[in-house]
């Protein structure tokens, strides 16, 4: 299982999706995030998630997050991409 920081905002971001896009790699298909450790996000959360939903798309994988804050549900929801990233 992956896992996403504490904190994941615009300045952590090129670095946390290298790092989970690595782990990825030697992960069984779902590849599962635990999304617990979050406490500071941005919008930068959820486009590292799609990313990564793409890396994983892309090596014939699936993504699905665990314990997603209530907050980056929200932004999911506003931004209408909730159905992008399934939940364990």
């Amino acid at each position: 299982m992956l896992s996403l920081p504490e904190e994941l905002t615009h300045a952590h971001a090129k670095a946390c999706l290298e790092q989970l896009t690595a782990g990825m790699r030697a992960e069984a298909s779902p590849v599962v995030v635990n999304a617990l450790p979050l406490r500071r996000f941005d919008s930068s959360a959820l486009a590292v998630l799609l990313e990564l939903r793409r890396a994983c798309l892309l090596a014939g994988k699936s993504l699905a997050v665990q314990g997603v804050p209530r907050h980056l549900d929200d932004l999911a929801t506003l931004y209408g991409i909730e159905g992008l990233l399934p939940r364990v």
